[in-house]
């Protein structure tokens, strides 16, 4: 049975910078708060008119020129988002159409922060099944439109960016060892945005409730991403009869640093194992292992059989895991 392996890696994040010291000029908060609670100190955001497909358009093109494959040869493109460009159709399918990827099936996969993985998941099983051999991956958000800007506490931690990879099945040792998804529904008011769904309809009065605006029980997030952050690295670790000190580079989702360092402290990893780039994009989504991913790579910090460990917690809530031979 053939592999999926990795073969292209690609990134893209709008040119606008905002600091922490520009966000001093018109909330209540200041570079020291936020830096030391989350480690963030810049967010990249999406400029009028660019839109999630765009980013994602972009992260696609430079994953397969890495890869050396043309558009005509893309089986299926699927996008990990929570911020597409319209509820319908797929943001996805927009890549599709940007890219000419005329043989390509596309969709979209909702699995907040860890879409990326669950995505992931998907395109591995469609090349183990034989349904596909190349299978662009892709992670896009532009959170900074659904963040409520008076509310310090949430719309601080959140930025626009995407990042890609192109699956391709191959025989051999290199690629994808295992995947792992979990959900629990049961915990959905800790993180969500109400839209506007279907089950809450747009009125002038929830405007301005600031109803549509993602919402957020930080504490509580909190416990609960250490917890599962952990638990679903060691399964996927011990599903494929490694430990902690066998891996080579951990990616975990850039939610912010105090997360990323309770969850490896507790998988008992070293600091040179743990790939963080939080303080320079914020909290992108599904965008974040893609991204952190592709900027590692592109810095030569990944050799051919290296172990990486893709890890991620979000909204939903759930949470997946990726064991990867590179």
């Amino acid at each position: 049975m053939k592999k999926a392996r990795i073969v292209g890696t690609g990134s893209y994040v709008p040119e606008k910078v905002l600091t922490n010291h520009d966000l001093e000029k018109f909330l209540d908060t200041s570079d020291e708060w936020i830096t030391s609670r989350t480690g963030i100190r810049e967010r990249h955001v999406a400029a009028e008119g660019e839109n999630t497909s765009d980013l994602a358009t972009e992260a696609a093109r430079r994953a397969m020129d890495m890869a050396g494959i043309g558009a005509e040869e893309i089986d299926l493109i699927l996008v990990g988002t929570i911020t597409g460009d319209f509820p319908w159709p797929a943001t996805a399918c927009l890549v599709q159409d940007n890219l000419g990827a005329c043989n390509a099936a596309a969709f979209d996969i909702s699995a907040a922060c860890s879409g990326f993985v669950f995505a992931l998941d998907a395109g591995v099983n469609y090349i183990k099944a034989g349904a596909a051999q190349n299978v662009l991956v892709i992670g896009a958000e532009i959170l900074t439109r659904v963040v409520d800007w008076e509310d310090r506490n949430t719309c601080v931690l959140f930025g626009d960016g995407a990042g890609a990879v192109v699956l391709q099945g191959q025989e051999g040792e290199s690629g994808v060892l295992s995947t792992h998804l979990h959900s629990d529904g049961s915990y959905w008011e800790l993180l969500y945005q109400a839209g506007f769904g279907t089950r809450i309809q747009p009125t002038e009065q929830g405007i301005k409730d600031r109803i549509p605006y993602l919402k957020m029980q930080g504490n509580e997030v909190f416990k609960m991403a250490v917890r599962s952050l952990s638990d679903v690295a060691v399964e996927a670790l011990e599903a494929n009869g490694f430990v902690s000190s066998d891996i080579d580079m951990f990616i975990p989702h850039q939610a912010n640093r105090r997360i990323l360092e309770a969850t490896a402290k507790r998988l008992k990893l070293k600091d040179e194992q743990v790939y963080i780039n939080v303080d320079r994009f914020g909290n992108t989504s599904g965008a974040s292992i893609p991204l952190a991913l592709d900027e590692a790579n592109r810095a030569g910090k990944i050799a051919e059989g290296d172990l990486l460990l893709f890890d991620a917690f979000g909204g939903g809530f759930t949470w997946a895991s990726a064991l990867v031979r590179w």
